[in-house]
């Protein structure tokens, strides 16, 4: 069996969020996973991590559009764009990028900036 390259894990994880499939998101991440969406929560390790996938807040899977990605050692950087639904205001656009530190094969942090879009 091959082993999944970190860009092949980095698209693994965004279908698995186009899907809301948990199992194939959480089959990327390290056991003490921290995920910082900067300007409004850290979850630590996969059980919190698993909370985030589908917040109350929203409805349905996110639209996401990775445009770019950049890897170095360890870092995988993303940007793109996105389209959710909220329960409070409908529909709105983002901006979004995500850096993916990987450890032993897995992705064991993201730092995810989100910016809204008119």
């Amino acid at each position: 069996m091959t082993q999944k390259t970190q860009r092949d894990l980095v698209a693994e994880y965004f279908e698995g969020f186009r899907t809301s499939d948990h199992q194939r998101i959480l089959a990327t991440l390290t056991d003490d996973v921290e995920w910082v969406i900067h300007g409004h929560r850290t979850t630590r390790g996969k059980a919190e991590f698993d909370g985030e996938i589908e917040n109350p807040a929203f409805t349905g899977s996110p639209e996401l559009d990775v445009q770019r990605i950049h890897e170095d050692g360890p870092v995988v950087v993303t940007t793109g764009e996105g389209r959710g639904v909220s329960v409070d205001h409908g529909r709105f656009r983002f901006a979004f990028n995500d850096l993916f530190t990987f450890r032993d094969g897995l992705i064991a942090r993201v730092d995810s900036y989100v910016v809204p879009l008119l």
